[in-house]
């Protein structure tokens, strides 16, 4: 099976500490592989997780917030 890619936006990353703590929480999910963070300090940052399943939005949210931060609406 193929890896899927799941891209969320997350608000108020400010640091390379705050990216660890994010990706820290999502690689403990099952089936994730890889966490990718492009930061937009202060603003809304791109998340890309790799995982073997998708994830459910819910469970990529309290993960997030377990972080202490939010997984915002993409920008129409």
């Amino acid at each position: 099976m193929s890896p899927v890619s799941t891209i969320v936006n997350v608000s108020g990353m400010t640091c390379g500490h705050c990216i660890s703590s994010v990706s820290e929480e999502l690689e403990a999910l099952e089936g994730v592989e890889a966490v990718d963070v492009d930061l937009n300090a202060g603003g809304i940052s791109t998340v890309t997780i790799t995982s073997e399943k998708t994830l459910s939005r819910s469970e990529i949210g309290e993960a997030v917030a377990e972080a202490g931060y939010l997984v915002v609406a993409n920008e129409a």
